[in-house]
């Protein structure tokens, strides 16, 4: 059996801000936007004190607050979150070198090769990444990566769970379908209405009958799922999929009355999405908008071009065109841009101007 582990950082930016404040350890503390709780932001996240009054990521401040009147709101601190997430990925280099980066707060890591149990593997990477940072974190060790992603969550804050083979049927069958990783919440309501309530009732399932209610791929991926199959390696070395930039007004802003507002807004934020690609010799084909309305619905659109580009002009174009296909009526929320199927530019521009080897000396004309 292969073993890979899943290392998943403990209410990650709130427990780095308790590093810097600890006489607020055991009140509720949430994290996000400006830390005004009567501004526009949403809840990045929140302590485990801050959670058992229901507060949540994602959540706007203001529910936050109703929630939890006495819940303590910090500012993000991006630039101090990275500092420690390179700190907790290099202490767990030292341990498993393979290492497949999954965010800020999170990785997997092969653990084949790693001398020792999974237990004593696992007790060394927390206490590493323990006196690298002074933060704590659960770890899940499994065969695959699918599993071992459950098992990181079964004993949070600091839990330590190795799953084997033959736990399958006793430890993850009885848990609800949307703690595996790939269910999302349309998805269980779906399953929910067919009466599959359990990753064991998933397992149940005839791989049939979820081919032909979900498609033949995510059929088949939901009964592998089930059934705890997942062969993807850990990959140490990843490109980029997408840069995006986005921001939440103070205020819902109107597309009519705050067309200026909005128009220089969507502008600057082409404008920094070209410059990421630039500072990263990245060139990207597919330009998307992500909308927000005051209602909290969320769309996307996009476009994919002939050529991959980093010209802020040809990306507020095309995002222009996307922003054309939208029936603006409600007042917007937040705004974002987000450039996708990148490519590096030295690879796009040694691959256009290679001379194809059957290139005939001479192409003049006849």
């Amino acid at each position: 059996m292969r073993r890979i582990a899943h290392v998943d950082m403990d209410a990650f930016y709130a427990s780095v801000e308790l590093l810097r404040r600890p006489e607020l350890r055991d009140r509720p503390v949430a994290i996000g936007g400006r830390g005004d709780p009567r501004g526009r932001g949403v809840v990045t996240t929140a302590n485990y004190v801050a959670r058992r009054y229901g507060v949540r990521s994602a959540m706007p401040m203001r529910q936050a607050l109703e929630l939890c009147p006495d819940c303590v709101f910090l500012p993000v601190d991006f630039d101090e979150y990275r500092r420690y997430s390179r700190m907790f990925k290099a202490a767990i280099a030292t341990i498993a070198p393979a290492v497949e980066d999954r965010g800020i707060d999170e990785v997997y890591a092969d653990l084949d090769g790693v001398p020792g149990g999974a237990v004593e593997i696992g007790a060394r990477i927390k206490a590493a990444i323990l006196a690298a940072t002074g933060l704590t974190c659960s770890v899940g060790i499994a065969g695959n990566k699918l599993l071992a992603k459950i098992g990181s969550d079964l004993e949070k804050p600091d839990g330590l769970t190795v799953l084997k083979e033959g736990d399958l049927a006793a430890r993850i069958w009885p848990l609800p379908v949307r703690c595996v990783n790939g269910i999302g919440p349309k998805a269980a309501e779906r399953l929910g209405r067919m009466g599959v309530a359990t990753i064991g009732d998933l397992a149940a399932c005839d791989p049939v009958i979820l081919a032909r209610r979900f498609g033949p791929n995510y059929g088949r991926w939901l009964h592998d799922a089930a059934h705890g199959r997942d062969e993807r390696p850990v990959v140490t070395e990843s490109e980029p999929r997408s840069r995006s930039r986005e921001t939440t007004f103070e205020r819902d802003l109107h597309p009519v009355a705050d067309r200026a507002t909005l128009g220089a807004v969507f502008t600057r934020l082409c404008e920094q999405v070209a410059a990421d690609l630039a500072r990263r010799g990245l060139l990207g084909r597919t330009i998307g908008i992500k909308l927000r309305f005051d209602d909290f619905t969320t769309l996307s659109r996009d476009h994919t071009l002939a050529e991959p580009t980093a010209d802020p002009t040809v990306i507020r174009r095309t995002a222009g065109g996307c922003l054309k296909r939208v029936t603006l009526e409600r007042r917007l929320r937040l705004l974002g841009v987000r450039v996708g199927s990148l490519v590096r530019r030295e690879d796009y521009l040694a691959e256009r101007d290679r001379i194809p080897e059957t290139l005939p000396l001479f192409t003049g004309d006849f």
